[in-house]
């Protein structure tokens, strides 16, 4: 299989007037054609303006200090906001997280959809609706036909959510990235939103970056995982790797936090203490190091490198090192990757 998406050592950073931001510290990932990543993180890890890097959104005072953005073989990072246009919603498009907030409430579902169609495909208006009412179809609204001609303000949310994705897949995009798609959606309509994104990836071959910080929608949905903290990415590999084996203090915290039904003891669950870093002063070695119960002195100056546990699975903890004390479940004595 082909690369569709490169990124090599990215660094975006939001110069404020408190000082810098430093959003995405270093990050490197690549992923296939075809192929469903999920980026997973609490709050201010870094997945969205790892997103925005991508999609070519960072505004001021943001921007992307160094590092590439390679999307189907060519770099798209120094391209120019009228160049990204071009490649915006016809290459690659963008659920964002809340499709209220997205959906512009004067234009109804026609206005919204067709714009992008002919903007991308100039085509004419007629054919244009015609696309944007067999996308609605694809993602199960009901009476497309009708319902084009609404408002947002008339669909549910779960509606508004199905109509972001049919307008983010009007031009047939080959990556698509949905920022948190699932959100203050009910669990029935979370599942029906997710296996459209699982059924885009099959029979469209669509490329799929699923962000969230819901272990639930990876599990379901998503092939390979990055696990992100403090803008760097701490541990990735395939999902059943991540969830059977974490390799990561962090990782750990979050497979220890949410519930597990098939227990029958009645043990509480197990949070993180501590909080999320401070970006604009970010730990000079690990920044998960002051909430992490394993934590030695070289984790307080140095940043863990790389370390291979599989062919696909990558963690920066200095656990896996192999001079490191025994942890039980860290498989001590792995090679720095690359």
């Amino acid at each position: 299989m082909s690369k569709i998406l490169e990124i090599k050592d990215l660094n975006t950073s939001f110069f404020t007037h408190m000082g810098e931001v430093k959003a995405v510290r270093g990050n490197s990932f690549s992923m296939e054609k075809g192929d469903i990543l999920g980026i997973v993180g609490e709050s201010g890890s870094g997945k969205s303006v790892t997103a925005l890097s991508i999609m070519g959104l960072i505004e001021h005072p943001g921007r992307i200090k160094s590092g590439q953005v390679i999307f189907n073989g060519e770099v798209i990072s120094n391209k120019s906001n009228k160049e990204m246009s071009n490649i915006r919603g016809s290459e690659i498009s963008m659920i964002f997280q809340d499709p209220m907030t997205s959906l512009n409430p004067v234009y109804t579902i026609e206005n919204l959809m067709t714009e992008v169609i002919i903007r991308h495909q100039k085509v004419s208006k007629s054919e244009a609706k015609r696309i944007a009412i067999e996308k609605l179809r694809m993602v199960g609204i009901p009476e497309p036909e009708k319902r084009i001609s609404s408002y947002p303000h008339e669909f549910s949310g779960g509606m508004r959510q199905r109509a972001m994705i049919a307008t983010a897949l009007s031009c047939n995009p080959k990556l698509l990235i949905a920022d948190e798609p699932t959100t203050a959606l009910d669990v029935t309509i979370q599942a029906q939103i997710l296996e459209i994104l699982r059924r885009l990836a099959n029979d469209l071959d669509t490329s799929i970056i699923i962000i969230t910080h819901d272990l639930g929608v990876i599990a379901e949905t998503c092939q390979n995982l990055i696990v992100m903290y403090g803008g760097m990415i701490m541990e990735q590999g395939t999902v059943d790797e991540i969830f059977h084996s974490p390799q990561h203090p962090y990782t750990l915290g979050l497979m220890n936090s949410i519930p597990k039904v098939h227990k029958k003891d009645k043990s509480r669950l197990l949070p993180i203490p501590g909080s999320p870093p401070d970006l604009m002063n970010p730990p000079k070695g690990c920044p998960f190091c002051p909430r992490c119960k394993y934590a030695m002195e070289i984790c307080k100056e140095q940043m863990a490198p790389r370390y291979r546990i599989g062919n696909t699975h990558t963690s920066a903890c200095w656990l896996l090192d192999a001079q490191a004390p025994d942890v039980e479940g860290f498989k001590k004595g792995c090679d720095i990757d690359g």
